[in-house]
């Protein structure tokens, strides 16, 4: 029956299976492999002890017959007996021994090498670019981390050992049982095709309703993500029927129970049909193995030995038939993970970089030109879930952008929507690098700096704060790790979050939920401005932080804001007036080009696209509104 069930996970396998790999595969495997290859060989060799093992039982196990039939009651044929019997309990013992510290071995391989392939994975996605986060699928990038990690160290700790202990089997079995009957042995491998052949054309039937199942069950997952999540959850209640969902839902649920039900039943006929050939074919054994035992051709235990080795025969022989599957499923995990591996980080560190000196900070774009980069340098067909990643370029965006902003000095830049102005804030915090031209910190390239300067001498926040779904003090110390309560506390109070804070009935322990939801817009933006006054940045950036709220909340995160920019240099992408008039500078940007800068009134009696700009979009504006 096992070797029944064996055959057909194989087959359905094979319906599917992969046919090229990538050269350097297998050699990429060894590195990873190479720092357990101690215990790597340790669990090889007591694999090859175990299939020993399940050749050496049965020919004890048709001794004891002979000693039986041949010796009567006579005491050295007792002794012999209990002495053939004490061996197969003694292997017995062996192998349950084997057995154990075998799993041993290949758990602590296996999850040594799970660990190493999530770190490596996971150092490297952290290194990414934002445009390679912008265009992947969280759950795709998930799954190599999860599914395909596992799947890859199976190689090493099933594949490698269910190879090579099958192909020692085999060998064993069949040299036992040609040295004992040939003709039984012949007869046992004619029947292999009768065997085989019928589990082809039923394992592409079953390998078809599993990739269906897994197709609506990835539906599934995809629709209660989405709809799940407080977003999707709120635009189902908005504009979405319930009722509509829940049907399409359990359509999907009902097609995976029929197909589960069919699979179960063409998988029982399967195994059922197999089992049946594999009894026919140990009656042929057991009649002409009896025949030969009664013309004395063999001896009447080499009957049930080669009885008992059949049952070994089979597993091996089959498992061995779908091996090139199990080996180039695992090496397709191992090339998925080398797939995400192998995508090179476009911004990265220098080998020796430099430090960003002490003291006020100031910023300088000197002739940036900039354009996003397409798809395919900074993502996969497969992360992205589409058939071909899109080449085209992206454009220029930025062009020829001049601007500096000294130490201690605020500039707030004003334009169109798409202008350009979040583009020039993301590149300051180097999360793009430009094309051409340089940006710099007290006049060293950002390319120069160290990524640990860059982030403690920057610091952002944007119109959508992201939290984490972690405790207040937990996304606070985020920033500040080694921060004490009474910072935590202290920044709190700045950001003019006090009143909340100590209302809830956790404090700082408080649950924000998932992105922060539990938080209205306004307290959670105060919360990222508290968590940015910890990390104590020398230039601040804020792009549109209060663009989505209410006069309330505005006002709030506004005293909060005014804390942020004190005694620092910043750049503020603005749509209040307040913003634009306490600036030092205002640099007007339009199709990727500053037009016009200079001071709120310079600007206006100027009479350009500032002013214009002023009679449609502040001209309303009192004096207290409030910075973006």
């Amino acid at each position: 029956m096992d070797h029944s069930w064996q055959l057909m996970r194989g087959v359905v396998r094979g319906a599917d299976a992969p046919r090229r790999i990538a050269k350097g595969t297998v050699r990429r495997i060894w590195a990873f492999a190479r720092p357990h290859r101690r215990r790597l060989l340790a669990f090889l060799l007591f694999t090859v002890g175990s299939a020993v093992i399940g050749v050496l039982t049965p020919i004890l196990a048709g001794r004891v017959v002979d000693a039986i039939v041949s010796a009567g009651t006579t005491s050295a044929a007792t002794a012999t007996i209990i002495g053939l019997a004490g061996g197969i309990a003694g292997l017995a013992v062996l192998d349950a021994a084997i057995g154990l510290i075998s799993r041993w071995f290949s758990a602590r391989i296996g999850e040594d090498l799970i660990v190493d392939l999530r770190r490596a994975v996971f150092i490297h996605v952290q290194a990414m670019p934002i445009a390679f986060f912008t265009r992947t699928r969280t759950g795709a990038l998930v799954s190599r981390l999860n599914n395909d990690v596992i799947g890859a160290q199976s190689a090493i700790t099933s594949t490698l050992a269910s190879l090579l202990s099958n192909v020692i089997q085999l060998a064993l079995v069949l040299g036992v049982m040609i040295g004992l009957a040939w003709q039984v042995t012949l007869l046992a491998l004619v029947l292999l095709p009768i065997f085989v052949l019928p589990a082809r054309r039923m394992g592409h039937t079953i390998a078809d309703l599993r990739r269906e199942s897994a197709n609506l069950n990835a539906a599934m997952s995809n629709q209660m993500t989405e709809r799940f999540s407080a977003p999707g959850a709120t635009l189902v209640k908005l504009f979405g029927d319930p009722g509509a969902e829940a049907r399409e839902f359990a359509e999907r649920a009902q097609r995976v129970r029929d197909i589960g039900v069919r699979t179960a039943m063409v998988s029982r006929v399967f195994v059922t049909a197999l089992s049946l050939v594999s009894a026919l074919a140990q009656a042929l054994v057991y009649g002409l193995g009896g025949w030969l035992a009664v013309t004395g051709r063999i001896a009447p235990g080499t009957v049930v030995t080669l009885a008992l080795l059949l049952t070994r025969l089979y597993s091996p022989m089959t498992a061995l038939a779908n091996a090139r599957v199990d080996v180039m499923s695992a090496l397709v995990a191992f090339e998925r993970v080398f797939e995400v591996l192998d995508l090179e980080p476009m911004i990265t560190e220098k080998p020796d970089p430099r430090e960003l000196p002490d003291g006020p900070v100031g910023v300088r774009l000197r002739d940036v030109h900039f354009g996003y980069p397409s798809a395919d340098r900074v993502s996969l067909a497969s992360l992205e879930e589409v058939a071909v990643l899109d080449r085209r370029p992206g454009g220029t965006v930025l062009h020829g952008i001049d601007l500096e902003v000294g130490p201690g000095r605020l500039v707030a830049l004003v334009g169109s929507s798409g202008a350009g102005k979040s583009t020039i804030a993301s590149l300051v915090p180097r999360l793009y690098d430009v094309d051409s031209g340089a940006v710099e910190l007290s006049g060293i390239d950002v390319r120069e700096l160290s990524f640990a300067a860059l982030r403690g001498a920057v610091g952002v926040v944007t119109q959508d704060g992201h939290l984490f779904h972690d405790t207040i003090a937990a996304n606070l110390r985020y920033a500040a790790p080694r921060a004490t309560d009474d910072e935590l506390r202290a920044a709190i109070a700045r950001a003019r979050l006090s009143e909340l804070v100590d209302a809830l009935p956790d404090g700082l322990q408080t649950v924000v939920g998932e992105r922060g939801y539990r938080l209205s817009g306004g307290e959670r933006q105060r919360l990222t401005i508290a968590r940015l006054l910890l990390a104590r940045p020398r230039v601040v950036i804020l792009d549109e932080a209060t663009a989505h709220l209410d006069s309330e909340s505005e006002a709030a995160v506004q005293a909060a804001l005014a804390e942020a920019l004190d005694g620092r240099t910043a750049i503020v992408i603005a749509h209040r007036l307040s913003t634009i008039r306490a600036a030092d500078e205002i640099a007007v940007v339009e199709a990727g080009r500053i037009v016009e800068r200079g001071t709120h009134e310079e600007l206006l009696t100027a009479g350009g696209r500032y002013a214009l700009l002023y009679r449609t979009q502040f001209a309303d504006q009192t004096d207290t509104d409030r910075v973006a």
